[in-house]
């Protein structure tokens, strides 16, 4: 699988194109592709996920730990091979690997005008958190996606209990 990380960054910049519709600037978000020696520490520590199709990586998740809980920092399909259930597969990987750490929940963070973001995990049962409910490491996180410059009026933190 550590051979599979070189990869990650096409199939990641494959998938932000999705975004070019719904305006934003995730499109130029790239985030695995910015520290490979973070992403091979992700992948000995069990939190790197990839989905293949044919032998052939075609979607990967990353996850991380934030105040305790389980986040999905990441996750990425080819949009060739989107709606075929890779994405609820690797995101049922995140929430098996947090769950058998015991944490109390996963969460991410997402636009929520975009089909297969905010609406897809909300199918999940991951349910938008308002601001009085973040914790410390989640508002953090929005700081930087602001500071990044990502639309923080379309985003928003989601929680699944677990």
């Amino acid at each position: 699988m550590e051979s599979d990380l070189g990869l990650l960054p096409a199939i990641e910049q494959a998938a932000a194109q999705l975004f070019a519709g719904y305006g934003g600037s995730e499109s130029d978000d790239a985030l695995v592709s910015e520290d490979a020696e973070a992403l091979a520490r992700a992948l000995a520590e069990g939190r790197v996920w990839v989905a293949a199709f044919h032998g052939e990586p075609v979607g990967f998740a990353l996850a991380t730990i934030v105040d305790g809980c389980g986040h999905v920092h990441e996750i990425d399909v080819l949009p060739r091979y989107g709606r075929h259930g890779l994405g609820r597969a690797l995101m049922d990987a995140v929430c098996a690997w947090a769950a058998g750490r015991r944490f109390p929940a996963v969460t991410l963070s997402t636009r929520l005008d975009v089909p297969f973001n905010g609406p897809f995990y909300a199918r999940l049962g991951f349910a938008v958190l308002r601001d009085a409910q973040l914790t410390p490491g989640l508002r953090r996180l929005r700081t930087e996606e602001a500071a990044r410059g990502l639309a923080i009026d379309r985003r928003a933190i989601m929680r699944l209990t677990l």
